[in-house]
């Protein structure tokens, strides 16, 4: 989904956002051009309104330019998807602004204490994706009152979640990793600041303040495949990158004497069984979010459950076949400078996150 000269735009600023350790100015103005933190966000409120496989397609696409831009993209406008569940007033006001970028944690790692229309919240959340631009944070806590925690019928405590305006939240600079570098997702807190109940929301279809297909769809498949597209962007650079390289070396009559059938095999076999796991997992995108958008709201479980294991396990496979691969790439792969080196880092970097984190 991206024309040749956005690719070479972000590709030219690579090694200087990796540098910077955040988004260069330059591609933080190509994001507000082209309205990428903007992708879920309705039109009405000034965004691209994208449906699920369009926009998965999309951030694949980013990925494959750059995993590190793209991530921060994909989290960021993932945040910023929030729009569907904000008060509507508060919304227009908020998301039609050009510069309006969410982000924050999904951990329930706050305090909130109910006092009429105000909660007093405190709370320190960890790696926030994009800290550098992002204008509100938001942050999951649990809620009190009286001092004493407000239960659900169910017995569990509630939680909800708030947005916070970018001068109320103090930044922690600890994100330091050999990967994903440029993302800044750096940890954040605050300490007893008075947030209003219409800066708060709950991140269920039940209670989405627009009727958009998007913002019924469940959130954790959602998460689940945005962010499994970008492993699947930068898994597709990688092996490309990878068959560029056999092809340079098989130019050498020892290397391809040795090698070159037995190593174009390998990697001509795991990008078959790639393709045809990419294939289904963009078949069940479709699937799912069309029920809901031809009005099913009861849509079907089995598709999200299988969505989450097919997630899961194209990230283990992925994890597994780069593994595979990477030694076959000699010192080219081990210099830091070569984008073969800056692929695979962002790849190990971005399979720490635990949503689709299989250890075993």
């Amino acid at each position: 989904m991206l024309n040749e000269q956005l690719e070479k735009t972000i590709k030219e600023y690579q090694h200087a956002a990796i540098k910077a350790k955040q988004l260069t100015p330059a591609l933080l103005e190509l994001i507000y051009e082209q309205q990428w933190f903007t992708i879920w966000v309705p039109k009405k409120l000034g965004g691209l309104e994208m449906g699920l496989k369009e926009g998965c397609e999309l951030l694949e696409d980013l990925a494959y330019a750059d995993g590190a831009f793209a991530w921060t993209v994909t989290l960021c406008s993932g945040a910023t998807m929030f729009a569907g569940f904000i008060e509507p007033n508060i919304a227009q006001e908020i998301f039609p602004k050009r510069n309006v970028c969410f982000g924050g944690s999904g951990q329930v790692s706050g305090k909130a204490e109910r006092l009429g229309e105000y909660y007093l919240v405190s709370g320190e959340w960890r790696y926030a994706t994009g800290t550098p631009h992002l204008t509100h944070f938001t942050a999951n806590c649990y809620i009190y009152e009286n001092g004493n925690p407000v239960l659900n019928e169910d017995g569990t405590q509630e939680f909800r979640s708030f947005f916070l305006d970018r001068d109320d939240v103090l930044i922690h600079y600890d994100w330091d990793t050999f990967g994903l570098e440029c993302t800044a997702s750096h940890s954040f807190s605050v300490h007893k600041i008075l947030v209003s109940e219409n800066r708060s929301f709950i991140l269920d279809p039940k209670y989405k303040t627009i009727d958009n297909a998007l913002f019924a769809y469940p959130f954790k498949p959602f998460a689940e495949v945005t962010l499994l597209v970008n492993y699947m962007g930068m898994f597709r650079r990688f092996m490309d990158l990878v068959q560029k390289y056999f092809f340079e070396k098989s130019k050498i009559l020892s290397w391809a004497t040795s090698n070159s059938k037995e190593f174009f095999k390998l990697h001509d076999e795991i990008e078959q069984e790639f393709t045809q796991q990419r294939n289904r997992i963009y078949e069940l995108i479709e699937q799912s979010y069309n029920l809901l958008e031809n009005g099913d709201a009861k849509n079907d479980d089995s598709l999200y459950q299988e969505i989450g294991l097919l997630s899961r396990e194209i990230v283990k496979q992925i994890k597994l076949n780069v593994v595979a691969l990477f030694p076959l790439c000699g010192i080219v792969a081990a210099q830091k400078e070569s984008e073969l080196n800056i692929v695979f880092r962002n790849l190990f970097t971005a399979t720490q996150h635990s949503l689709l984190n299989i250890r075993d």
